[in-house]
């Protein structure tokens, strides 16, 4: 190998790692977010069966979801 093929390699490491996690990411709003419902004739709105306790965000700051109270009526 060349030294110009050489210094591509951690190009390419960087530009696969960037497009892995953005793919995982992807995924997990697919699958883990309330606002996405793929089963519409079993649970049509997935978002009412939310528990006041889970997290569902990939990120929280200074939050701790065990305290919380429901706060809203059933459906």
């Amino acid at each position: 190998m060349n030294a110009f093929g050489l210094q591509l390699i951690p190009l390419f490491i960087f530009i696969g790692g960037g497009a892995t996690m953005s793919m995982m990411y992807l995924a997990r709003l697919a699958l883990k977010n309330p606002d996405v419902s793929w089963d519409r004739t079993n649970n049509p709105e997935p978002w009412n069966k939310l528990e006041p306790n889970q997290q569902y965000k990939l990120f929280r700051v200074n939050m701790d979801y065990s305290k919380l109270k429901k706060d809203r009526p059933d459906f």
